[in-house]
């Protein structure tokens, strides 16, 4: 039976999804196969040896020690796409938010006690705004939901300018024809009214919002951060802020230097906090991790290749996580021939430095030979199945 340890609170649209005669779900689970997880932070957790996935159910990985686990044969998985509907929607909102005092508004109003209707008459103009329509957004990355972005705000009159250095080719079918390509982020920065983030934190991406870059920027642009709080250089727009070349910047994730700032509104991290992004996210996690330990096919993972074959009937399979590097596949099926085990069918798949090799036998695979495998220089771990 396999074991699945939930580190949150995981939609049991999700966990109902696990065969009880198969997997045992809980959150007490110690020494688990796979774990489930949201948001809790996992740099400082122990792995137990037994642990050969990890799921998250959500689209950032930031809390999990992505290339830790590659060395020790993790394999980590996100849900890129199930929780995009409802960080696309509160965008929407976002936009909305910076562009007209609806808080402030809102704030005040609830201070009104006598000539409630007389005194809102009076004092609305303070808290009035600019519309969207026909303003320029700008959209820096263009996936899941930097896509939804800017085909909404299309619809909603806006002219939009998308930038994705790494766009997908199923990401660019699914976008609006009407949305304009930018070659660099510049572009962006000196074109347009507002600024919507949708890019994971990276080397790259980190403090991608700062001092240089705000100075490109339109005098009162108002930018958007629902994804990163390391997108933004926090002092740097506070300054930007205080001299009136940003006018508002709505974020997803507060921070002690971004709380009771003013022109800054701090959403508590609400972009996935929808009934309905956490039950796509628990469905796409749970499928994605049986399919691992009962096939050894992956999908969405982070640190290790996409890699599927099909199931050869009455087979035993193998899953190898191994290194990236020449002469792999060879060596493997030197020990594999030694031991008169034939491949009946094989795949290999790499990304970056790790790679995997799927392998079909009628045969038997003994523990030694699983054993010689993994001592085998630049094998990081031997898995079997069936």
């Amino acid at each position: 039976m396999k074991k699945i340890q939930l580190l949150n609170k995981i939609a049991p649209i999700g966990t109902d999804r696990f065969d009880r005669a198969a997997y045992e779900v809980s959150a007490d689970i110690t020494a688990p196969d796979a774990i489930m997880v949201r948001s809790a932070a996992m740099h400082d957790m122990q792995f137990n040896p037994e642990l050969t996935a990890i799921a998250r159910c959500g689209a950032g990985v930031n809390n999990i020690p992505v290339d830790d686990c590659a060395a020790k044969g993790i394999v980590v998985f996100n849900t890129p796409g199930a929780n995009a509907n409802g960080v696309k929607e509160l965008t929407i909102a976002a936009l909305l938010l910076a562009s007209r005092n609806i808080i402030g508004g809102v704030q005040w109003a609830g201070t009104l006690t006598e000539n409630v209707a007389k005194s809102v008459e009076a004092g609305k103009s303070a808290y009035g705004g600019c519309e969207l329509q026909g303003k320029t957004l700008g959209v820096i990355g263009l996936g899941a939901i930097g896509g939804l972005v800017a085909n909404a705000a299309k619809s909603i009159g806006m002219k939009v300018i998308g930038c994705d250095p790494f766009i997908s080719i199923d990401a660019a079918w699914h976008l609006s024809q009407d949305v304009q390509k930018a070659e660099k982020y510049e572009e962006i920065f000196k074109t347009c009214d507002y600024i919507t983030l949708h890019v994971p934190a990276t080397k790259d991406t980190k403090n991608m919002i700062n001092a240089e870059s705000i100075a490109m920027m339109k005098k009162g642009v108002k930018i958007i951060n629902l994804a990163r709080a390391d997108l933004v250089n926090a002092a740097d727009l506070k300054d930007a802020l205080a001299s009136g070349q940003v006018s508002a910047y709505v974020t997803d994730f507060p921070t002690e230097e971004t709380i009771n700032v003013p022109g800054i509104i701090a959403i508590p991290h609400l972009g996935a906090s929808t009934t309905e992004s956490e039950d796509n996210c628990a469905v796409m996690a749970a499928d994605q991790l049986m399919e691992f330990l009962t096939h050894g096919n992956i999908k969405n993972s982070v640190n290790y290749p996409s890699i599927e074959m099909p199931v050869t009937a009455d087979a035993n399979r193998i899953v190898i996580l191994h290194k990236n590097i020449p002469n792999m596949i060879s060596h493997i099926a030197t020990i594999l021939a030694k031991q008169n085990v034939n491949i009946e069918n094989m795949a290999n798949r790499s990304k970056g430095d790790y790679a995997v090799t799927l392998i079909d036998t009628f045969n038997d695979v003994s523990d030694a030979m699983a054993a010689e495998m993994t001592e085998m220089e630049g094998i990081i771990r031997v898995i079997r199945i069936g």
